[in-house]
Formats: C-alpha cells, sequence, structure tokens
C-alpha cells in the first residue's frame, strides 16, 4: 500500500500521479504500485513539486510495517532505536526576548496602589 499527500499541488502534478495511484481526496493519492513505479514517482513528486509539501507512506518489512518520506515538510522523520518517528519543529525553542519591559507591571501596581 502507497500513500503520497501532496498540499498545494500543481494540476499537472496531479494528473501525473493518478495513472498509478487514486485520488481519494484533494491531494491525497493511494494505491498499490510496484516497488520501481513508487520510487519513480516519488522521484517526479520532488522534481516537479516545487512549493509543494509532499508525504509518502509506503508498507514495508520492518517492525512498524510501514516507512515514509518527506519532502519540504516542516516535520522530518527520524530512528529512534529501530522506530520511526517525527520531529515536529518546537516554536517554544526559537529564542525569545526575555529582556523585561520597563516600568511596572499591571500585578505590581494592583498590589501597591489597591484593585480600585
Amino acid at each position: 500500500m502507497t500513500v503520497i499527500v501532496l498540499t498545494n499541488c500543481p494540476p499537472g502534478l496531479r494528473g501525473f500521479l493518478t495513472r498509478w495511484l487514486l485520488e481519494i481526496s484533494a491531494g491525497v493519492f493511494i494505491g498499490n504500485p510496484s516497488a520501481r513505479i513508487r520510487d519513480t514517482l516519488w522521484n517526479e513528486v520532488q522534481q516537479y513539486a516545487g512549493q509543494v509539501h509532499a508525504l509518502l507512506a509506503h508498507t514495508t518489512n520492518n517492525e512498524q510495517g510501514f516507512t515514509f518520506r518527506t519532502h519540504d515538510h516542516g516535520w522530518h522523520p527520524v530512528d529512534h532505536e529501530g522506530l520511526t518517528l517525527i520531529r515536529r519543529p518546537n516554536p517554544s525553542a526559537q529564542p525569545a526576548n526575555n529582556t523585561p519591559k520597563p516600568g511596572w507591571s499591571k500585578a505590581a501596581k494592583r498590589r501597591r496602589f489597591g484593585r480600585g
């Protein structure tokens, strides 16, 4: 079983993929091609995708029973002790501006001057 998920896919690439796979929803292609055809399709997706985010998932003989590949995607596959996991970007890991603002905070003003 092979699944290809594309976002912002050009119509020509969608038409190319429908030769071997069934498009069950917009940008979601599913089918059971041979490994050679699957790799050829994935090479075409990578070549003609442009700004497209692409994900390929297919069955294989491992402990999970499947594997996947990504192209220009924010989430990346990572091997962790024989299991393939997805690493998502952590928005809080970006450097934050931790400099305190000048003046009193609202809580400090309430404590000092009352709630009124």
